[in-house]
């Protein structure tokens, strides 16, 4: 019989889960309205890698508590891909949050499971059944609802954010691989120290000394997203992903009022529409997920904490940096 998370299943479980969710989606709606606010000034890859390695720092007790830092070369190898992996999408999320409305990065940035869906049955093996198809065909005439090609001139950012999408789809899909044989602790700390070092010769070949009120905005960028990460953890292990992930559209509504308050960003109606539209789709596959998901759903739960999400995030779940 497979395990579930303590309190899921209960009323008083789903209403914890709903709770801690709600509150993840202020942590990261505020990792956007930072990053925003950062502006284009700095090279995003630059910026990417001063939140990571803030991030690292914040990691460290985790370090020190594993029992050993030899892997074997086959585990090393992937920790290394996927840490590079997220460096690209981190990379690209950085560049597109500071172009395009926060609104329409959090509802592109939904689309991140369907691209999960078809990785895993193109590189893991899995079934990609004829409901799971029309799931991932719903989502993406989403994501054409909110960028009308052929209606509308497509940003460089919105293509970036889309772009962004399937590498961190890619980046789950290792983490999922390795939890096989690794723990979902581990797998965390070595995201972090994979990314930080796979942005520091790009960040290099970019850098320019930054402000005190730079760093002080990444450094809060990284304590946002980090403890979105707990509460994402929280959340998953009071309830069933297919409880919570209807809540991650609340994310919508926060980034759309703080877009609005902050910078003037007017909301449109078209990214509410496409980006319902792919939370609908991205909440069933969570569901067909759950229901043949065969390692524990705590497990999966601790792996939130790499968002990559943002921390990679099982099937059901966004991207975030």
């Amino acid at each position: 019989m497979r395990s579930h998370p303590t309190g899921s299943g209960t009323a008083a479980g789903n209403l914890r889960g709903i709770g801690w969710m709600v509150l993840t989606g202020l942590f990261f709606v505020g990792v956007t309205g930072v990053v925003r606010h950062l502006g284009t000034d700095m090279n995003p890859i630059q910026a990417a890698f001063v939140r990571y390695g803030f991030g690292f720092v914040l990691m460290i007790p985790i370090f020190l508590r594993l029992d050993t830092l030899r892997l074997p070369r086959r585990i090393f190898g992937l920790h290394v891909m996927r840490g590079m992996m997220h460096a690209v999408g981190v990379a690209m999320w950085f560049f597109a949050m500071a172009r395009i409305p926060i609104a329409e990065v959090t509802a592109l940035g939904f689309t991140a499971p369907i691209f999960t869906t078809i990785g895993a049955a193109l590189f893991l093996g899995e079934k990609l059944h004829f409901r799971r198809i029309g799931a991932v065909l719903i989502g993406f005439g989403g994501t054409l609802v909110i960028l009308r090609p052929g209606f509308e001139t497509v940003s460089v950012g919105s293509l970036a954010q889309v772009a962004a999408a399937p590498v961190f789809a890619g980046s789950f899909l290792i983490a999922k691989k390795l939890t096989e044989t690794e723990s979902s602790t581990s797998i965390v700390a070595f995201l972090s120290i994979a990314v930080t070092l796979a942005l520091l010769p790009p960040a290099l070949l970019v850098w320019r000394t930054p402000t005190v009120t730079e760093l002080a905005l990444l450094f809060l960028v990284a304590v946002l997203a980090t403890a979105g990460h707990v509460t994402l953890t929280q959340a998953f292990r009071s309830a069933e992903i297919t409880v919570t992930q209807p809540a991650q559209f609340l994310q919508l509504v926060w980034a759309t009022v703080l877009g609005l308050l902050v910078f003037g960003e007017q909301p449109v109606l078209w990214t509410w529409v496409g980006g319902a539209i792919i939370v609908a789709s991205a909440t069933y596959i969570a569901h067909r997920e759950t229901r043949g998901e065969k390692a524990p759903d705590v497990q999966a739960a601790g792996l939130v904490a790499d968002a990559t999400a943002e921390t990679g995030r099982p099937h059901g779940l966004t991207s975030s940096p």
